[in-house]
């Protein structure tokens, strides 16, 4: 007879006497074939209702532990492979999350976007509107490339800004560039070598690599990726940011884009991946032409991303495919779904037709410009200025100086480390940690206090002055 302590029953009494049961089918103490109970006794026995009984029973036939037959009673199922524990043992929820990320006083590795820049107001307004004339379309599974709407507003972006002449059916919509990476690597191969640029985007060798893609790298010089390198790497396939590099913040001029060009039209099967990342944010000068708009082999795939000109929240970014690559991805991988919400899409797309995303790119450059240039000023001003020489870009949100220190890179950072102060080297984004990089120096500006700058140019200026 089934006996079970009920003082321990927390919620339904029928939810308890189910758990019970399943327990003792797991453990071995019911063997298949069993008998159990019948209703009315088990309740009789325990002071009990039936139907306490009786819904416990069902929630055990309906998930196959127990069986009925007609007029008989219930009996234990036979389940192949059940897992028989020992009664001590348990599931273990020993899980290793990773730790969030130091607290720092100040940050100049913070590449994040202040949040008092973001347009909410503007935001918040064109989402009401989408709600209100797009609830039909809301409800509908989005094509595989995004919706129509944010692909011609795309299209209609680059074709100002970039002037880029892009049929909107060439453009991929997918939540984040590393997601695109993935299906990039589907629609090219997995048998492909992929060169990736040395310094770099160190995320973008971890992504490749759990795809089990090899990856190769192409040293740099004062002009971005050298063909020679390519050449070297054996690579069919070369991942480069020539608009604005990071870290180093080159950008690449017009010759150097011809060779690489020139590269990927020597063999058939080799294409550039063009990471135009930061480019909205060309503080002076006119914005360099893109490769995939002086590009006439169809070598060139594009990719750009909304995360640093709105919110990396956001999850929009996009790829430009040649046409004969977008006709691949439609006939071969037009299965999956769009990784972005409809709701989100439509927003964004009224957001660009309607001019607020040009006008808000306008109003962010103006602000980097003056956040950029107040820094400088800081530093210039500082001890720390006679210390260091700066080294300015023309594009992206941040810019390198040159410590004068006789201190390893590594010692620079730990030293500010211990004094809250977080910074990184351009030496930590070679393949293996450099030394020889020259004591440069990342500062990231886009989401930097002002008012603790002073306090942290004589931190570092005191750190690299030590012995």
């Amino acid at each position: 007879m089934l006996t079970y302590d009920f003082q321990k029953a927390e919620g339904p009494m029928y939810a308890y006497v189910y758990q019970c049961i399943k327990e003792d089918i797991i453990k071995g103490n019911l063997q298949p074939g069993e008998k159990l109970p019948s209703k009315r006794t088990f309740a009789h026995n325990n002071g009990i209702s039936t139907i306490t009984i009786q819904n416990a029973y069902d929630q055990l036939i309906s998930e196959g532990y127990v069986y009925t037959l007609p007029k008989r009673g219930y009996y234990v199922a036979k389940i192949e492979g059940i897992r028989r524990l020992p009664k001590e043992a348990g599931i273990s929820l020993d899980i290793h999350v990773p730790e969030e990320k130091e607290n720092y006083w100040a940050d100049l590795s913070n590449n994040h976007m202040n949040p008092d820049n973001f347009p909410f107001s503007v935001w918040a307004k064109l989402s009401r509107e989408t709600i209100s004339k797009k609830s039909s379309e809301l409800m509908e599974v989005s094509p595989t490339g995004g919706t129509f709407e944010l692909r011609q507003a795309i299209a209609e972006h680059l074709k100002s800004f970039r002037g880029m002449l892009v049929d909107p059916n060439q453009i991929v919509i997918g939540a984040g560039t590393e997601y695109l990476y993935g299906v990039l690597i589907q629609l090219l191969g997995y048998d492909k070598n992929y060169c990736i640029e040395n310094p770099g985007y160190q995320k973008l060798a971890k992504i490749y690599q759990q795809h089990q893609i090899t990856c190769s790298y192409g040293d740099m010089d004062e002009e971005g990726i050298m063909p020679k390198a390519l050449e070297k790497s054996k690579a069919q396939i070369a991942h480069i940011c020539p608009t604005h590099h990071f870290p180093t913040g080159i950008t690449m001029p017009a010759s150097r884009r011809y060779e690489i060009l020139a590269w990927a039209n020597e063999k058939e099967g080799r294409y550039i991946i063009e990471d135009d990342y930061d480019s909205e944010f060309r503080l002076s000068g006119k914005p360099i032409p893109t490769l995939f708009g002086i590009d006439a082999c169809e070598k060139v795939i594009y990719m750009n991303t909304f995360s640093k000109s709105l919110s990396p929240t956001i999850r929009i970014s996009y790829m430009i495919l040649p046409a004969h690559l977008a006709n691949e991805f439609y006939r071969r991988l037009s299965f999956y779904a769009c990784t972005v919400s409809n709701f989100e899409q439509y927003t964004l797309a009224e957001f660009i037709h309607q001019g607020y995303f040009e006008k808000h790119i306008n109003r962010m450059r103006l602000y980097y410009t003056r956040q950029r240039r107040q820094l400088m000023d800081i530093i210039k001003k500082s001890p720390l200025g006679e210390k260091c020489e700066i080294l300015p870009n023309h594009s992206g949100l941040h810019f390198l100086i040159k410590l004068d220190t006789g201190c390893s890179d590594r010692k620079v950072i730990e030293r500010l480390k211990k004094k809250g102060i977080r910074i990184s080297s351009v030496g930590e984004y070679y393949v293996s940690p450099n030394e020889n990089s020259r004591h440069l120096f990342i500062v990231n500006y886009s989401n930097i206090d002002m008012d603790q700058m002073e306090k942290v140019c004589e931190e570092i200026f005191q750190s690299i002055s030590e012995k």
